[in-house]
């Protein structure tokens, strides 16, 4: 799918491949949800030219009010690995996030995955929901193992378990 086609339309949202131009708003986006880790801008830019293939936004009259940020693992290329999900806090609960997952396990690059893969502090209860439904509307099992333990982080983090939803399709 190109840029320029749609995953999913409706009245409210379309969403779509990122393009190298997104790349500053999607940084603003993330600054914006807040509870996200925000990283450099350049990381947003490589995510959306490098990393455009696997990643979606959604945007409503040309405003970006959602993204899913994620990747194929070298080592593991039958999962896709979500690496951030943000959403427009006037958009949370309007079920965007779950309908960018779908669209994203339906892009091209991503159809063949067998598995969709976060990792997920405990205490992030709205991303745990959002895999949770993920995971029921495919029909698929959500398995929880130890990923990144806080020791890992240079300064205070909580341990971030690994999610992993499948087999899909």
């Amino acid at each position: 799918m190109n840029s320029a086609m749609t995953a999913q339309t409706d009245a409210a949202f379309r969403i779509r491949t990122p393009q190298r131009e997104d790349g500053a708003a999607v940084w603003k986006l993330v600054d914006d949800a807040g509870g996200l880790e925000l990283n450099s801008a350049y990381t947003y830019l490589l995510m959306c030219t490098h990393f455009r293939d696997t990643c979606v936004v959604a945007e409503q009259q040309k405003r970006l009010l959602g993204c899913v940020l994620a990747y194929r693992p070298p080592r593991n290329p039958d999962c896709v690995f979500v690496w951030q999900v943000g959403v427009a806090p006037e958009k949370r609960g309007a079920g965007l996030g779950g309908r960018m997952l779908d669209a994203l396990v339906e892009l091209p690059e991503c159809r063949d995955a067998r598995f969709l893969s976060a990792s997920v502090s405990a205490a992030n209860l709205a991303s745990r929901a959002l895999f949770t439904g993920f995971a029921r509307r495919h029909g698929a099992a959500l398995q929880e193992e130890p990923f990144l333990p806080e020791s890992c982080f240079p300064q205070q983090h909580a341990s971030e378990p690994l999610l992993k939803i499948g087999p899909l399709h």
